[in-house]
């Protein structure tokens, strides 16, 4: 067996691993002339058409493939860092007029300067050693400022400076009621209000806040108190949103029922034409009075508004009670009145109403309503001065545009070219109580049948507007059958709607034509008993009284809430 030189072993593998990696060129003339030993070949270890190039002895240099240079890899550059940008926080300014607010700057180097900006609606420093940008608003509009350091890295700040929607109260404010109890409604409404009234926004601005959130879901007890914080927010066009919380405080005080000793009344001029007082009196504190008044501001007139002002005539605080129910606006006359005498009675089951204090010398709105052209306004109040001397009560009117704290320019009071009724009158309540039998004849119960003479000069009133009237019947049957007996309204002035707590039950009549007869409640009279109906009503301000109550056997007419009926029911809670 021939044996394979030991260096023929050692420089195959190479050999055929540099032939597979490399292509195969000629190998280039020896720089010598002395010729280089030859190593014979190995054997052959598969079969293949290309022959390895002749090994080379150590130390000899490699041989290169004749005009082109060995392959070397590719150099790749060094990235170039990317700048660290200026960063302000937060990204953009909203400034209140009159006001500054502050930019944190950061990642800056060397010299910052600013460029850009107007300077007639903000001023604009940059501290260095804080690194904070402050901008005070001078006027409403937008501009931008932009920041450049020594690198000449820039980053531009967008600035708006506006008016905030409104300001919202900081102190708490305290509500006082009260109601026995004070249903969750009312107490609600009295929040409602009291949040609007303290509430101060730009033209154009308005109020937003959901009942729901105020959370009054149960009746307010006697001497109880609710704290409450309630989410506002304050929005408009062109300002700043404001978004805050009105805290406030509740107290159900315990006061007695008013019983008032006179009624006043303020329907003269009922048409309006102009602006100015319409009523003016006194309120003692030993004289409660009830107040009812309804004014009419005719088609093409300028809007306008009512108010009541109390103004305390002495230096020291006094408190005021009332209780009162508005009608109204509302182009329908009947729809305001009814409305009004509605809201009053129900708040007077309960005894519902409102304290208020008046700063000595001080002035309070008791009543602002609005009155649009075409549209009729009315109001029935109880009040009564629980502390204090005496409260000067003013009833006006002004453009709607006028502030409703601003008083009239003159005292007189307004004329008119119709005469109603505008004064004081001594009979605000009155009482009857009476006994029918089955048996007898149909008892008839006039409303508003009574004019009241003026204790001013002024005109009577006619028709019992605003006067609180009561009916107690004792209802006997001395047969020995249960007997079915109903109440039924009979309008005898002309159409007229009509509001009736009966039983303490709340029963309405829609508007009812003169001489028509609808069943306003029917009861059944046991076999020889008896039963006690109590009725309190007040005449509706703009219906045609009197109305007459009829007591009578049920005629199997519709009963009230039936198809049919002009008259419904509501429950009092």
């Amino acid at each position: 067996m021939r044996r394979t030189p030991l260096l023929a072993l050692i420089l195959l593998p190479a050999t055929l691993g540099l032939a597979a990696l490399r292509p195969q060129l000629a190998p280039s003339a020896p720089p010598s002339p002395t010729p280089l030993a030859s190593v014979s070949p190995a054997p052959s270890l598969s079969p293949s058409p290309l022959s390895s190039p002749s090994a080379l002895p150590p130390g000899a240099p490699t041989p290169s493939p004749s005009g082109a240079p060995l392959a070397t890899p590719l150099s790749s550059p060094t990235p170039t860092p990317t700048p660290v940008p200026i960063e302000l926080s937060p990204a953009s300014a909203l400034v209140p007029v009159g006001s500054s607010v502050q930019v944190a700057v950061g990642n800056t180097l060397g010299t910052v300067t600013l460029t850009g900006g107007n300077p007639q609606l903000a001023n604009v420093t940059y501290n260095t050693n804080t690194e904070i940008l402050t901008i005070a608003g001078l006027a409403p509009g937008s501009t931008s400022v932009t920041l450049t350091d020594s690198r000449g890295i820039s980053a531009t700040l967008p600035i708006l400076v506006a008016y905030p929607a409104g300001t919202t109260p900081q102190n708490t404010l305290l509500i006082r009621v009260t109601g026995e109890p004070a249903s969750a409604s009312f107490v609600l409404k009295r929040v409602a209000d009291a949040i609007s009234a303290n509430v101060t926004l730009r033209p154009g601005a308005q109020l937003v806040f959901s009942r729901s959130q105020i959370g009054i879901d149960a009746p307010l007890g006697v001497d109880d108190v609710l704290h409450l914080s309630v989410p506002v927010t304050l929005q408009g066009n062109n300002y700043i949103e404001v978004d805050s919380t009105v805290n406030l405080t509740v107290e159900n005080i315990a006061a007695p029922r008013i019983s008032p000793s006179s009624l006043m009344v303020s329907d003269f001029p009922e048409r309006l034409t102009t602006d100015g007082v319409l009523f003016t009196a006194g309120l003692h504190r030993q004289a409660p009075s009830r107040f009812l008044y309804f004014h009419y501001n005719p088609p093409h007139s300028i809007a306008r508004r009512i108010v009541l002002r109390a103004t305390n005539t002495s230096p020291e605080p006094a408190l005021l009670q009332f209780i009162d129910g508005r009608g109204g606006p509302s182009p329908n006359e009947m729809e305001a009145g009814h409305l009004s005498t509605k809201r009053f009675l129900v708040h007077l089951v309960t005894n519902e109403g409102k304290i208020v204090q008046i700063p000595g010398y001080g002035s309070v709105n008791l009543a602002e309503q609005d009155l649009p052209a075409n549209a009729i306004v009315s109001d029935l109040l109880q009040l009564r001065v629980l502390n204090g001397g005496l409260i000067h009560l003013m009833l006006f009117a002004q453009r709607a545009t006028d502030n409703p704290d601003t008083a009239p320019l003159s005292d007189t009071l307004l004329m008119g070219h119709h005469a109603h009724a505008r004064g004081i009158y001594s009979i605000p309540d009155f009482t009857y109580s009476t006994q029918w039998s089955v048996e007898d004849p149909y008892l008839e119960l006039a409303v508003g049948q009574v004019p009241l003479p003026n204790d001013l000069v002024g005109q009577a009133l006619s028709g019992d507007y605003g006067v609180l009237q009561k009916f107690e019947i004792n209802v006997v049957n001395p047969t020995r059958r249960a007997q079915t007996i109903a109440i039924y309204e009979n309008p005898r002035g002309g159409s007229a709607t009509g509001s009736y707590l009966i039983d303490r039950v709340l029963v309405q009549s829609h508007q009812v034509r003169a001489f028509t007869r609808y069943k306003l409640r029917g009861y059944v009279v046991p076999a020889r008993g008896f039963l006690r109906i109590h009725i309190t009503t007040i005449p509706d301000a703009g219906s045609s009284f009197p109305v007459r109550l009829i007591l009578a056997p049920d005629d199997g007419s519709v009963p009230a809430g039936a198809p049919g009926s002009p008259v419904y029911v509501e429950a009092i809670r």
